[in-house]
This record gives structure tokens, sequence and C-alpha cells, in this order.
């Protein structure tokens, strides 16, 4: 997992991808934090974006790092409910607790089973990350 972290913590800033019914939605994402082997995300129980994910877990993410690659990658949304992957991800984006604590009960973090990763490139082959 740490060659996706690596990709996406380079990158800065990576979309999402979900479906709102039958119309698809991007977003900008720019946290992200490794946790147990796993890369997680965060977003807000308040927020559309949580209830698309939970209508429709399959998503997709891509992120462009520099000018000639970029990384997609997919799998199903498994929201992780125990505190300590809260915390992690407070732990990774400290700017986070502006809007955000642990115990808040509107926080959430996710991370993606059977994902997915490939890195394209303009001028070499795609290189499969996980």
């Amino acid at each position: 997992m740490s060659a996706v972290y690596d990709y996406l913590k380079a990158s800065g800033v990576f979309y999402l991808a979900t479906m709102d019914g039958d119309q698809p939605r991007v977003r900008p994402f720019g946290a992200v934090c490794e946790f147990e082997g796993r890369v997680y995300f965060i977003t807000a129980k308040t927020k559309n974006v949580y209830k698309q994910l939970v209508a429709n877990p399959k998503v997709e993410f891509s992120a462009m790092k520099g000018q000639d690659s970029w990384i997609r990658l997919n799998g199903e949304v498994k929201f992780d409910d125990r505190r300590e992957a809260r915390v992690a991800m407070l732990e990774a984006f400290p700017s986070l607790t502006k809007m955000y604590n642990a115990d808040d009960g509107v926080m959430t973090v996710f991370y993606l089973e059977n994902m997915h990763a490939t890195v394209y490139s303009f001028t070499e082959e795609p290189q499969e990350l996980a």
C-alpha cells in the first residue's frame, strides 16, 4: 500500500468519483493516511458524498503527479468505525482538527476493499501498484 499512499501524498489533490443515482459526481480530496497497511480517506456523515458511498460503495480515485503520470484506483468502500482509525487520520492531518474530532459522531474514515491501483504515463507502460 505504501506506493499508493506515497503517490497520493505526492499528488496533493486527488479526485473521488461516486454515483448519485444515475449521475456521476467527482470531488477533490486531499487527506489520506496509511493505517494498518491500508490507505484511508476521510469524510463527514453529513455530506452528500457519504450518502453516495453508502448507497453505492464502488468508487474510483484519480490523481496526477507532475505532468507525465497519473494513478487510478478503484474498489469498494469499507467504513472503519474504530476510534483508532479516526485518530490516525487526525494525526496524519492535524489541520482536520479544526473541523472534526475523533469522537464527534460526524467524522468517518474509510478504505477501499479489493483495491486495484494502476499508474499510467504518456511515456511508459502502465504499472500495477495494487
